[in-house]
């Protein structure tokens, strides 16, 4: 059986996503972030956004840029204290933000690629994350109920892909990628290196090629990837 090939333009990859969509973002800071699709996704200017990522990035990078091009809704992070654009239009009623413990949101990303509508925690239990979650009582403790994330789109970053989707992911970009592309309706991989299918060794592969939908091909890593040169 010969296996499709998902090789798609930039443009054509990131057209699927549509105004008022929720999109999962890889990345831990600059490692595993798709700068380039993030780019492409400010470009076509897809409107009331909701953005699941670990962090905001910096200012003038990544997700800062559809910050300030007023295409967010609302974030989803664990922190964004690099950022003082996205800290200010938090507190201006810009954007609304959503805080999860870092732990909670991989969890939640994992349990909606897993199939599972919620998960019990007492993480987060007697502080501010836990306001207005629901919380039930097992064995006699009080747990927090913590729903699972799925989304419409993923914009992932691998080091190199074949035109399967096979994806391998370099070091710590690895972090909330492999969740993610499990998470979404439309998986979009950025790759540095487009390798001829069957090249990747099987034990190398992070993420299957069932999981992904679209793959683009990366002419060359931008400025912003600078941090990760190898």
């Amino acid at each position: 059986m010969k296996l499709q090939d998902k090789t798609t333009s930039l443009e054509q990859a990131v057209a699927r996503i549509r105004d008022g969509a929720t999109v999962l973002v890889g990345g831990f800071g600059v490692p595993g972030t798709p700068f380039t699709l993030l780019q492409e996704l400010r470009r076509q200017g897809q409107k009331n956004l909701t953005l699941v990522k670990n962090d905001a990035n910096e200012t003038g990078m990544g997700v800062d840029h559809l910050l300030r091009s007023g295409q967010v809704r609302k974030l989803v992070v664990t922190h964004i204290g690099l950022n003082a654009n996205a800290i200010a239009l938090m507190n201006s009623g810009g954007i609304e933000v959503e805080f999860c413990a870092q732990g909670i949101l991989a969890e939640r990303i994992r349990a909606g690629g897993a199939g599972l509508p919620a998960f019990l925690t007492d993480i987060g239990i007697g502080t501010e994350l836990a306001q207005g979650k629901r919380t039930v009582d097992l064995d006699g403790r009080s747990l927090l109920v913590e729903t699972a994330i799925r989304a419409d789109a993923a914009l992932i970053h691998a080091a190199s892909a074949d035109g399967f989707g096979n994806l391998t992911y370099a070091a710590t970009a690895r972090n909330f990628n492999a969740a993610m592309a499990m998470a979404a309706d439309v998986v979009i991989a950025e790759t540095e290196t487009l390798a001829p299918l069957g090249s990747l060794a099987p034990d190398a592969v992070h993420t299957p090629g069932v999981f992904v939908d679209h793959v683009v091909a990366l002419p060359a890593l931008t400025e912003e990837y600078g941090v990760v040169r190898r």
